[in-house]
């Protein structure tokens, strides 16, 4: 009688810890991106990086993830006199770094 239930219960347990490993995968994807793709050269995170361009320690307390993808599919789009080259990123890595940049706060 209980058993529908308790299967329930547990198949949405199972499924929330599947999405949350999946998104902490997306955000660690995010971060490993920032670095492979050179971000740094111009951005900073904390210590890491050059102050040549906007410090992106704090980036997720000031834009949604969201509004972050969107600037990192077409930075001049979002802002034309931005001097930030519109990169040759996949939608699966935009989504990641932005996950990743969301996370800084």
């Amino acid at each position: 009688m209980h058993m529908p239930r308790i299967f329930a219960v547990v198949s949405l347990a199972l499924l929330t810890s599947s999405t949350v490993a999946l998104a902490a995968d997306g955000v660690e994807a995010g971060r490993m991106l920032f670095f492979s793709q050179g971000c740094y050269g111009c951005h900073r995170v904390g210590a890491a990086g050059t102050p040549i361009a906007y410090d992106l320690s704090h980036v997720g307390s000031k834009f949604t993830e969201s509004r972050l993808a969107q600037w990192l599919r077409d930075p001049a789009s979002q802002r034309p006199t931005a001097h930030m080259p519109r990169l040759a990123l996949t939608e699966d890595e935009i989504r990641a770094l932005a996950a990743y940049l969301a996370t800084l706060r």
